[in-house]
């Protein structure tokens, strides 16, 4: 599941960055791209960790594993997603600046994230994978 998360995750931080780069260069101020950008720019790392927490878990199951993984889903949902609009609000002439306190909500669950997958390397993995075969 966290690999389809992930990888779903990765192909529209992809989009996003190329859609910054293109199209929204013309109509976004400077500022608003880079903010812009810096969305993308988290969106992307954290969706590869997602990648690479999916596949720490099929390796070996671990519960801060599968935690880090939401945290990081949630995050890039509120970090950059917050970050997202914010930048977009002039483009769409809507006051978003109600979203501001998100953006470090967001962050936040980063960080829990990166704590959690370092909590897991102190966790007894349990194997599943050949649960309940033989073993010959």
């Amino acid at each position: 599941m966290f690999l389809r998360i992930g990888s779903a995750l990765a192909f529209f931080a992809v989009a996003l960055g190329a859609l910054g780069a293109h199209a929204l260069k013309e109509i976004l101020s400077p500022e608003r791209l880079l903010s812009f950008e810096t969305g993308v720019r988290y969106h992307l790392l954290h969706a590869l960790a997602i990648v690479i927490t999916a596949t720490l878990i099929h390796f070996g199951k671990k519960r801060g594993l599968v935690y880090a993984a939401w945290l990081f889903t949630a995050g890039i949902v509120l970090f950059s997603g917050s970050i997202y609009l914010l930048a977009m609000q002039d483009v769409w002439k809507s006051n978003l600046s109600y979203l501001g306190p998100v953006t470090p909500i967001g962050g936040v669950l980063f960080l829990a994230g990166w704590v959690m997958l370092f909590i897991s390397t102190f966790q007894k993995p349990t194997a599943y994978h050949n649960a309940g075969k033989s073993a010959d």
